[in-house]
């Protein structure tokens, strides 16, 4: 059984959806409920992953390491299938994750009002102009891969609702919104955020 560890509502979640789509068991661990969660990762981060003696510790690692271990079909075996995938996927995690990071810096790293409303008002532009991007690539595609969905439109439903936890204006246009709305109604989806919602409401 993997162990995974989370937080309600972060980046995880993708990760917790993932495995119920994959159909295997998983331990959930609150990492806001752990001793000595350093220990874990020094970083402080989640996801993190243990399958026996492997511990990892970045997202895009764990995604590939349950695709590739379950010789699942969301990662296409050929290419340019394969890349295409790749290339979203990474986006997801490595420009459209950052991108909302700058709102949480924003609130913990600058006090002074008028710059902290500039520096929201900047970041909101700039991820506003990434969503303008997925956008248009939803006008030629259901999902962010094609007609079904994968591990990167997870990832997007869950950045999606990062922008109301700030005083931020952030541009979702009808396609974006129908994408999120399409995900979080997912099986898998659906029920990774049901799980973690008991579970918060047991502590």
């Amino acid at each position: 059984m993997y162990t995974l560890y989370y937080m309600p509502g972060a980046c995880s979640r993708a990760i917790h959806a993932l495995l119920n789509e994959l159909d295997v068991p998983v331990e959930l661990v609150d990492r806001n409920q752990t001793d000595h969660f350093d220990h874990v990762n020094p970083m402080g981060q989640v996801p993190v992953l243990v399958d026996g003696d492997l511990v990892l510790r970045e997202g895009v690692a764990i995604i590939l390491y349950l695709l590739e271990k379950h010789n699942s079909a969301m990662l296409p075996a050929q290419q340019p299938a394969r890349a295409r995938f790749l290339q979203q996927l990474l986006f997801a995690n490595a420009t459209m994750h950052p991108a909302y990071g700058r709102l949480f810096f924003i609130s913990q790293a600058i006090t002074n009002e008028a710059a902290q409303k500039e520096a929201y008002e900047k970041a909101g532009a700039m991820i506003s102009n990434l969503w303008a991007t997925v956008e248009q690539h939803l006008e030629r595609n259901r999902f962010m891969c094609g007609e079904t969905p994968t591990v990167v439109d997870m990832m997007l439903a869950v950045y999606a609702n990062w922008g109301e936890l700030f005083p931020v204006d952030i541009q979702l246009g009808p396609n974006v919104k129908a994408l999120v709305e399409r995900v979080h109604a997912h099986p898998a989806f659906a029920r990774a955020v049901q799980i973690e919602e008991a579970q918060q409401q047991a502590v």
